[in-house]
């Protein structure tokens, strides 16, 4: 599915989109694109509308020196979906993007009918130690000597050469390469490093949704995640299910990071059922007053 191309704000914005009916939006992790997506999307544009775009810093969008932030990256799909005409969306976001989707459901409530996170980040602290260490003062430094043109081609003969025996590269392997090459360019290792630097310090994660989960009540949530996952660790979708009421947990066994490259059966048709079965949440954003308040306490016996 080749991109198309709208400016917001002055800056250019790719996304890809494909199918008919209810609208869902798919928003990929940190140095990833919309390509991500590629294994989803089809059978998913059998029943739905799917918008999924390259995040400003990400893919083919413009990667000014500009602001990062959750809360920014948000607006940015908000603006999109307005640029496109789509009023409201289910708003899927796998790691990165699953915290700029919770976002997008807290800043601008009336847009989002239910939410699905996968392999999210945003609710703890824990991450991969390789982001961890890119985080800190200096990285960039360091970074281009591992992003050069010859040991990208080398991992890429690599790859292929497993391929012919019989040994292709695992999904996750695949993403995580993408990821890898995409940062050869200068200006997305620039933008890699300040939506890193938002979210992520030497210390973890330091960006976290755990203290608004309680807004989440009424929003229909699916929480997606892999047993193995290796860059954010399984027990924080077992936590945020226990915090969300009503929500729903799917878990993949044997899966990493990407479940929707590693199983995109299982994805489609978890996301699938879930759209199909559950009522949208209502369009009106209410009371933001009464939306900032935990819930009471449960009385206790």
């Amino acid at each position: 599915m080749p991109a198309a191309h709208v400016t917001l704000n002055g800056h250019r914005v790719a996304y890809r989109s494909e199918g008919s009916g209810p609208v869902v939006v798919l928003l990929h992790g940190m140095a990833g694109s919309s390509a991500t997506w590629r294994h989803a999307t089809p059978p998913l544009a059998r029943d739905f509308t799917v918008l999924a775009p390259d995040l400003l810093g990400h893919g083919d969008s413009a990667k000014p020196r500009a602001d990062y932030s959750l809360g920014a990256l948000a607006s940015v799909v908000r603006d999109l979906m307005d640029a496109l005409g789509h009023d409201r969306a289910t708003i899927v976001g796998q790691s990165y993007g699953g915290g700029v989707a919770m976002q997008l459901a807290y800043q601008f409530p009336e847009r989002c009918e239910r939410l699905v996170l996968v392999g999210s980040g945003g609710l703890g602290t824990e991450v991969s130690g390789i982001l961890r260490l890119l985080s800190v003062p200096g990285a960039e430094l360091a970074l281009p000597l591992g992003t050069r043109p010859g040991l990208r081609d080398l991992a890429a003969k690599a790859g292929a050469w497993l391929s012919r025996l019989g040994a292709a590269p695992k999904p996750a392997t695949v993403e995580m390469f993408r990821s890898y090459a995409s940062l050869l360019d200068p200006d997305a290792r620039r933008a890699f490093l300040l939506t890193l630097r938002a979210v992520v310090d030497h210390r973890g994660q330091s960006v976290s949704a755990k203290d608004r989960l309680h807004l989440s009540l009424g929003l229909p949530t699916l929480i997606v995640w892999g047993d193995a996952d290796p860059i954010i660790p399984v027990q924080h979708g077992l936590d945020a299910h226990a915090r969300i009421p009503g929500s729903r947990l799917a878990i993949f066994e044997g899966v990493g990071h990407y479940p929707h490259c590693e199983d995109p059966a299982r994805f489609v048709r978890v996301v699938s059922e879930f759209i199909r079965d559950t009522p949208s949440r209502p369009g009106s954003s209410g009371d933001p007053a009464s939306r900032a308040r935990p819930p009471a306490p449960s009385p206790t016996r």
